[in-house]
């Protein structure tokens, strides 16, 4: 009986519980900074651009931010497309390192890694 009982609790509530939990997550990215030997960067200025020309003329920011001391920036409540990612410091930057993303996935916490050299 006692089994019976929990599987019908797992039924009902299971799916209600999966439906909140992608009401509270909203699309994230977290980006990861790394210098060309591989070790994480704090302090690197990122910022994300929705267009390709924005990108290029560095206008109209999406969103912007500094990465912490484990090298890493995150941005909540964005759109689920790809974005143009800026990440600069000290006359290093991510040219030709990871410049854009792929469509991030709605409702997830969306990881990418980008080099500054």
């Amino acid at each position: 009986m006692k089994k019976l009982l929990i599987l019908f609790a797992l039924v009902v509530f299971f799916p209600a519980f999966s439906t909140v939990m992608e009401q509270i997550i909203k699309t994230q990215i977290h980006i990861t900074v790394r210098n060309d030997l591989g070790n994480t960067v704090e302090g690197v200025s990122v910022k994300l651009f929705e267009t390709e020309k924005d990108y290029t003329d560095e206008k109209n920011v999406a969103a912007e931010g500094l990465t912490d001391a484990k090298g890493i920036v995150r941005f909540k409540e964005l759109k689920a497309i790809s974005y143009y990612i800026l990440a600069e410091k000290d006359g290093q930057n991510n040219f030709g390192g990871g410049e854009v993303t792929g469509k991030l996935e709605e409702k997830k916490i969306n990881k990418v890694t980008v080099v500054i050299q």
